[in-house]
This record gives structure tokens, C-alpha cells and sequence, in this order.
């Protein structure tokens, strides 16, 4: 699936692109990444997609491309894993530039659409990308946390993870980030604030653990706000990229958006009768497979084994996991009247307006064996196959 959990590693392409500080000489962050992107001919964030004499070709993550002249004279560094210093970057040369690499690239529009020419080009390689990615990762499976805001009193935030109840300890230095809209690609979360989350939102968060495992002290945290919808669809409007369904829990009726970023899968009907036979085993566990969320392509560590979870959970949990080895189908292949199964994002608490994350059909026998449809749901941060390494799965 699109890497909620995705290709171009939310760690790794925020990590890289907030290592690119502004030619003031401040130091970069994932907010200036973002305002790079968007930024006016001045100065263009993206990835090298092709080298070909004095010229680069890039594409921006906004899915723009341009041909980048490198004018005669132009600075041209590296800056190594970690760093946000120009004053430590590597001057190179434009051979040393290579197809993956990202670049940020100073200079201005050229005379024709498309065309940039550069008078400087800071870089960073794509190996180095990999190898910091790797080690995030790694940082995140050994020190983080995900699960379920239980409560947030006076800035002080509760998660329920598993059976335990963690409390976050944070300061003035803790990151936030957040996510909104279609996307739980971990490169797509915008900084956040403190005041920002809410009980029932999920949480994924980063930093050093107490001995007894009650409290963490929070360096980076990320979260959003999800529904776990399931029902079967009254009306498909595929020109308009909108369905509806009377949800099982809640017996509201739900407008749901389908947009490019939205996974849509059909659960072959073996592999549904097998959840489904596990999930009536669990279905105590009302609630189940939200305690072990874990943010997409992003930094997590895969769910504890041996926590006490009920069967119905770790259905859910295998279910997510089990999603990425599916094939997209497009919405013109759902009908009315089919069940379906859906992660959506909520830009406004209690709204029945949400935009769907992942949207799973096929799913007759698994609400069949579940009609309050509450006993097992999907994860909407495991979806869309977490990184390798990180992510819950």
C-alpha cells in the first residue's frame, strides 16, 4: 500500500529534508521543509532523477518536475547524516551527485516552465539517507511507544498501550508533529503542538522509558485522529469519490472520501473465513487491534508479543498486517451492499464526513462473526506495510 508506512520513508525524507538549513544559517526543520516545497523560484527541495552533463533533472515532492542547470561557479556541498551546519558540509563536485540523492537547490526560475538554474546546490546522498533511516528506525523499535490517548489532563497525556498505562513527561524541547487529511505517511505529518491531541487519538511516541515502564520522557511524539468504520455501503458515487455506510458501532450513517491516497483492498474470501473464525474467538476483546496502532512508514517498533491481548486483537493486528501483500483495486470495483472495513481520518472531531485511509472489502464473514462491529478493527498505522524495521506490523 502506499506506505502509511510507505516508499519514500517518512523518517527518512523529513529527516533529510529538515538537515537543509536556510541560507541564513539557521537550522533547518520539517517546518522549512515544507515551506521549501512550496517556496517561490528562489529556492527547489526535491529528488535527483536524472545527471546528465551541467544539468540535474529533480522531482519535488509535490510531484513537480524541473530541469536544474548548475551555473558555472556554483557551490556545491554535502552535508553529512545529522547535520544541520552548513559550516560542516563537504564542498563536491557535480559528478559526485548521483540518481536518489536529495538536493536543495538555490537559485532561480529559468526563462521557459520547468527550468531552474542554480547558484548553489546542497546535497545530501541517498546512502546517507538509507543509513540514517535505518538508524531512526532502530531508535524507535529500542525506545518508543504507541497506543491510544486515554486522557490528556492539563497538557499531562495518558496512552493506553497494551495493558499498561503510560504517562508522557514532556518539555519544552519535545517535537510534535501531527497528522491531518488523507495521509498517515509519516513525511506528510505537519508540526503539531501539545494542545493538539485529544483522547482517542492514536499516539506513537519517542524517548527514554522508565525503569517500571509507567512514563516516558518524550523527545518526539506523533498522532492523529482515526475511525475504525465497518458496515455495508448504501451508495457509491465514484465521479464524486464519496461512499456512504451505516456504521455497525456507532449506527450513524458516514460519508466517506476517497481520495488518490486512499488504499482501497479486497480480502480474498479464504483469508476472510480464517480472520473471521479467529476473531469470534476474541471477541471480548471489544476495541480490538487499536492498542498496538503504531504510525505509518514511520518509526515504530512492531507490537509487543505476550501482552494479554485477546484473539480478536491480534486478528485485527494480523490483519493489518497482511494488508500490504494485497493488490489496489479502484472504487468502481465496490457495489453497493458490499461490507467493508475502513480506517478514515477525522479533520473535525464527531463529524460523519471522513476521508478513508484504507478502505478493506471482502469482509462479509469477518462481520458476520462480528455484528456489533466493534471486536476487530484495523490499525490505521499499520495498513499500508510499516518500513522495514519499524512500524507496528
Amino acid at each position: 500500500m502506499r506506505s502509511i508506512h510507505m516508499r519514500s520513508s517518512l523518517a527518512v525524507l523529513l529527516a533529510a529534508a529538515s538537515m537543509f538549513p536556510a541560507l541564513e544559517g539557521t537550522t533547518g526543520t520539517a517546518a522549512w521543509a515544507q515551506a521549501a516545497a512550496a517556496a517561490p523560484a528562489g529556492r527547489q527541495l526535491g529528488t535527483v532523477k536524472a545527471v546528465s552533463g551541467g544539468s540535474l533533472t529533480i522531482a519535488t515532492d509535490a510531484g513537480q518536475q524541473y530541469t536544474v542547470t548548475v551555473a558555472d561557479g556554483a557551490r556545491i556541498v554535502q552535508l553529512a547524516p545529522g547535520s544541520t551546519d552548513l559550516k560542516t558540509a563537504e564542498v563536491i563536485a557535480l559528478p559526485d551527485i548521483g540518481v536518489g540523492d536529495r538536493v536543495l537547490v538555490v537559485g532561480k526560475a529559468g526563462d521557459t516552465e520547468g527550468t531552474f538554474t542554480a547558484s548553489r546546490v546542497i546535497l545530501m546522498k541517498s546512502t546517507a539517507i538509507a543509513q540514517l533511516h535505518e538508524s531512526e528506525q532502530a531508535d524507535w523499535k529500542k525506545r518508543g511507544v504507541g497506543g491510544i490517548v486515554s486522557s490528556v489532563d492539563a497538557g499531562a497525556v495518558t496512552v493506553s498501550s497494551g495493558t499498561k498505562k503510560i504517562k508522557l513527561e514532556t518539555t519544552g524541547k519535545t517535537i510534535f508533529r501531527r497528522y491531518a487529511g488523507d495521509s498517515v505517511k509519516f513525511e506528510n505529518a505537519t508540526p503539531g503542538t501539545l494542545g493538539q491531541i485529544q483522547p482517542g487519538d492514536q499516539l506513537e511516541v519517542r524517548g527514554t522509558k522508565s525503569d517500571d515502564g509507567l512514563s516516558i520522557q518524550a523527545e518526539e511524539v506523533v498522532s492523529g485522529s482515526f475511525k475504525n468504520l465497518s458496515g455495508t455501503l448504501a451508495t457509491i458515487n465514484a465521479t464524486a469519490g464519496t461512499v456512504t455506510l451505516k456504521d455497525l458501532a456507532t449506527k450513524k450513517m458516514m460519508t466517506v472520501t476517497v481520495t488518490a491516497n486512499s488504499d482501497l483492498r479486497k480480502l480474498p474470501p479464504q483469508i476472510a473465513a480464517q480472520f473471521a473464525a479467529r476473531a469470534h474467538g476474541g471477541a471480548a476483546g471489544a476495541g480490538a487491534g487499536q492498542a498496538s496502532a503504531r504510525p505509518a512508514t514511520t518509526p515504530s517498533a512492531a507490537p509487543d508479543a505476550g501482552n494479554g491481548e485477546h484473539s480478536g486483537r491480534a486478528a485485527g493486528a494480523d490483519l493489518s498486517k497482511m494488508l500490504a501483500r494485497l493488490p489496489n483495486i479502484p472504487l468502481t470495483d465496490l457495489h453497493t451492499g458490499d461490507a467493508v472495513m475502513i480506517v478514515a481520518s477525522q479533520s473535525q472531531p464527531g463529524s460523519d464526513a471522513v476521508t478513508a485511509v484504507t478502505l478493506l472489502s471482502g469482509v462479509e464473514p469477518i462481520l458476520a462473526a462480528s455484528p456489533a462491529g466493534s471486536e476487530m478493527t484495523l490499525s490505521p498505522w499499520s495498513v499500508s506495510g510499516a518500513p522495514e524495521g519499524g512500524g507496528a506490523q
